[in-house]
């Protein structure tokens, strides 16, 4: 029983570091894409932290784990496809959106973009709003991407900053 007991322990602390990490992957994500050069880099780390948040819901014990890296590994390889196609008008006009939505929108509200030039469009739910240990308003969200018919999900949280605007974080 005891062992048993570790054992849940382990595969708890596990589900809940992938979901760090893939919070983290999606800040890297945002932080590292400045030009259209690296959207495919964007693309793949967004659909490998998608993969790895939807795998942690799969499976149980040590089957998780397996979830987790099958889930990275796919939704990295799709998510690179919808990268490629992302360019920087496409994260202006997301970047742009995701701002004004954490700004004003009522949390469970659902906020489209969509840029008129390449068709490429997604959307921003922002969930109810906090104030974290070291004192930020914070809000959680959920995030697509629609590009050429494939949609990619990514979940995250961001702060406001002392200038008014919103910064990702990674937990």
């Amino acid at each position: 029983m005891y062992s048993k007991d570790i054992s849940d322990q382990m595969g708890t602390t596990m589900i809940q570091s992938a979901r760090y990490f893939a919070i983290g992957l999606i800040a890297l994500s945002a932080a590292a894409c400045q030009d259209a050069g690296e959207k495919q880099t964007m693309g793949t780390l967004l659909g490998a932290a998608g993969g790895a948040l939807l795998g942690s819901q799969v499976g149980s014990g040590s089957g998780t784990l397996v979830a987790v890296a099958a889930g990275t590994l796919l939704g990295g390889m799709l998510g690179s496809e919808v990268g490629k196609s992302l360019d920087r008008a496409d994260r202006l006009a997301m970047e742009q959106a995701t701002q004004r939505t954490l700004e004003a929108t009522p949390s469970g509200e659902t906020v489209s973009w969509r840029n008129p030039d390449s068709g490429h469009s997604g959307t921003i739910a922002p969930q109810p709003s906090y104030t974290n240990a070291a004192g930020q308003y914070c809000r959680e969200y959920g995030q697509t991407i629609t590009v050429g018919g494939k949609t990619e999900k990514a979940y995250g949280t961001a702060c406001r900053q002392p200038d008014g605007s919103w910064k990702i974080v990674n937990g």
